[in-house]
């Protein structure tokens, strides 16, 4: 902002445009790793790469993607600045750029606050997971139906279990009890499962479909 105001002359553009390149590069490589961790989750979902960044419950992929394609775009606007710089002797394009960068930055920071404001206040997994969840459930041999079935991210890649089962047979209380806390025993052996609870379906509800 000042740079509108107060004018300086610049002076070694060259080093400018070499301490641009060196930060495009090392930038570039990290874009690049970012790019190749999102791209089988993003086929898996049948994404492109941009909405598997903004789908993925891993804060920290999101992050790294999101302000290293910021930081290559933001490096472009201050190299097209720097150029327009020199050409016309003027530091305005050189001042704009840099105002340019900063709001650029700042969009970004809001997106990131903004989406995973919405991870923190509990935000269900994609529709196909909760599907292949439900599959899942059916699939086990004690359960004969869901009715009711809840999960939600507490962390990358990491979600928690909560639902209405019916077990097959027909035992006693304190039975199902065990045979309940045994059935969340095995879904939280998962990986993907930070924890899981159980409770009995009522007889008349019916069954989830995947």
């Amino acid at each position: 902002m000042q740079e509108l105001f107060r004018t300086e002359p610049a002076t070694d553009f060259v080093v400018g445009y070499v301490v641009l390149a060196l930060s495009f590069v090392l930038e570039g490589i990290s874009f690049v790793r970012s790019l190749r961790q999102t791209r089988p989750a993003a086929q898996l979902f049948e994404r492109d790469v941009i909405e598997q960044v903004m789908a993925t419950s891993d804060p920290t992929l999101r992050a790294v993607f999101t302000e290293d394609a910021a930081a290559l775009l933001g490096l472009v606007i201050a190299f097209v600045a720097l150029v327009a710089h020199e050409v016309t002797g003027s530091v305005t394009p050189d001042a704009v750029g840099s105002i340019l960068v900063g709001l650029l930055l700042a969009v970004v920071a809001l997106i990131l606050i903004n989406r995973n404001r919405q991870f923190l206040i509990g935000e269900e997994p994609d529709p196909r997971i909760r599907s292949a969840a439900i599959r899942l459930l059916l699939d086990t041999p004690e359960v004969a139906r869901v009715t009711y079935l809840r999960l939600e991210y507490v962390g990358p890649r990491v979600v928690s279990v909560i639902g209405d089962v019916d077990l097959v047979g027909d035992d006693i209380e304190s039975h199902v009890a065990v045979r309940l806390r045994a059935l969340e025993a095995k879904i939280s052996q998962s990986d993907a499962v930070a924890g899981a609870v159980f409770s009995l379906s009522a007889p008349d509800e019916p069954s989830l479909q995947p």
